[in-house]
């Protein structure tokens, strides 16, 4: 029986886990959550494919058939490097779902929540030249979001003053859609959606990734 693997800096990844077991409860899964050196978004590239790697190297002595990059940073800075190291292993990937923000805007502006490591990443760059090279993008780093989620600070006043801070102006730009583009963000939905008040769509892709998933499960068993 197929058993898939997820890893992320900390429990961020975990929104693409739980999306996953919610359309297949009955696969087998393992998540690592490298909390000691969360978070990886500052870190230099080659540190978190360092990271990366060790990651993987856990997942496949637990007898992980598809490894989950469940971290948009780790994917851009490892995932070819992954690739090209382990080509045996099924590797599934995060990046900022940053097309079907642009395919659908009305405004012609779109954000992306993410952090830095993300921005810097090939995926980001070469989807952004391609999807939204005739629509306004917004990139805002916002690391503070992962540390309240590390903490369990996912509701209350405190919480909601972070986002507004970051999510108010976005949507003062007249952008429409809002890309949560790190795993640990979906776990402030609830708070971004109560700011942006449905004045932008957020763009949670959890079980766009999942179905993904699901898809390369039924060809793996094939």
């Amino acid at each position: 029986m197929t058993r898939v693997g997820f890893f992320d800096s900390g429990i961020g990844g975990t929104s693409i886990l739980n999306a996953f077991k919610s359309l297949c409860p009955e696969v087998d899964t393992v998540y690592i959550a490298d909390t000691e050196n969360c978070p990886y978004g500052n870190k230099p590239k080659e540190k978190i494919i360092e990271l990366s790697r060790r990651n993987v190297e856990k997942l496949l002595e637990k007898g992980c058939d598809i490894v989950v990059i469940a971290c948009n940073t780790a994917t851009a800075a490892a995932v070819d490097v992954l690739r090209e190291e382990y080509p045996d292993v099924v590797f599934v990937g995060m990046e900022p779902a940053v097309k079907p923000a642009a395919l659908n805007s009305k405004t012609g502006i779109i954000a992306v929540l993410a952090t830095q490591g993300t921005f810097n990443g090939r995926l980001y760059q070469e989807t952004s030249k391609r999807f939204a090279k005739d629509i306004t993008l917004i990139a805002t780093v916002a690391d503070e979001f992962v540390e309240l989620v590390e903490r369990g600070e996912t509701s209350g006043k405190k919480v909601e003053e972070i986002v507004r801070r970051r999510v108010e102006p976005l949507v003062a730009s007249g952008a429409d859609h809002i890309v949560l583009g790190c795993t640990h963000f979906p776990h402030l939905k609830k708070v971004i959606e109560q700011v942006v008040a449905g004045r932008a769509e957020i763009v949670d892709p959890s079980y766009a990734v999942a179905k993904r998933i699901k898809a390369l499960i039924a060809d793996f068993q094939k």
